[in-house]
């Protein structure tokens, strides 16, 4: 299926009944290559927007970090924007960074490696760009703590803050001013430096 996209800028989700599965969902996206999906756990799918190139940056300044520090340590593996996870929840979100132990990928398949796999990373970070939404963006990262992530950073660089979410809290952690943030539980020795986020383009 082929989707014909409106000509308009606001969001545009699709509800599709019944539900696809998972090998019907990344059919569906690989029939539409040029546009980006994701799914929330009610089967809502949502046409994600190309970033800015100012968001980019900060995107890939944080996932560049993460790799960087994941190569060194060892552990588990680091991948960008570009890759979707589906969550126990049916969400199927491309965090802009993540990080997932080499224990869990050893689980899947080579198959399932190439395909949108039913996995959920220990770590992943968002970063908002102008135009997003604190309450949807927080929305989002309770979804990902539904699905069993265990640490999730929501950066907000206009605002110069970060939302640090964890497994088993009700409330995010926010820490406004700082200037680097280092990684816990799964990721213990990971240091986010933030200037460069912060200052951006």
């Amino acid at each position: 299926m082929q989707v014909v996209l409106p000509e308009k800028t606001s969001l545009v989700a699709l509800r599709l009944d019944p539900q696809m599965t998972d090998d019907e969902y990344f059919e569906f996206c690989m029939a539409n290559p040029d546009v980006r999906f994701e799914r929330s756990a009610q089967g809502e799918i949502s046409i994600v927007p190309p970033a800015s190139p100012e968001s980019d940056y900060d995107c890939v300044e944080a996932v560049r970090q993460l790799a960087n520090w994941a190569r060194r340590d060892g552990r588990g593996k680091a991948f960008g924007m570009s890759i979707e996870f589906i969550l126990p929840t049916d969400a199927a979100f491309s965090p802009d960074a993540s990080w997932v132990s080499n224990e869990r990928l050893k689980k899947l398949t080579k198959q399932q490696l190439r395909k949108f796999p039913r996995l959920t990373p220990e770590f992943v970070i968002e970063v908002m760009s102008p135009t997003d939404r604190l309450k949807t963006a927080q929305e989002k990262m309770q979804e990902w703590l539904r699905g069993g992530v265990e640490l999730a950073w929501l950066i907000h660089p206009d605002e110069k803050t970060v939302y640090i979410y964890r497994a088993g809290q009700d409330a995010p952690e926010k820490r406004e001013g700082i200037t680097s943030l280092a990684g816990q539980g799964p990721i213990d020795g990971f240091e986010l430096d933030l200037a460069e986020i912060w200052a951006g383009l």
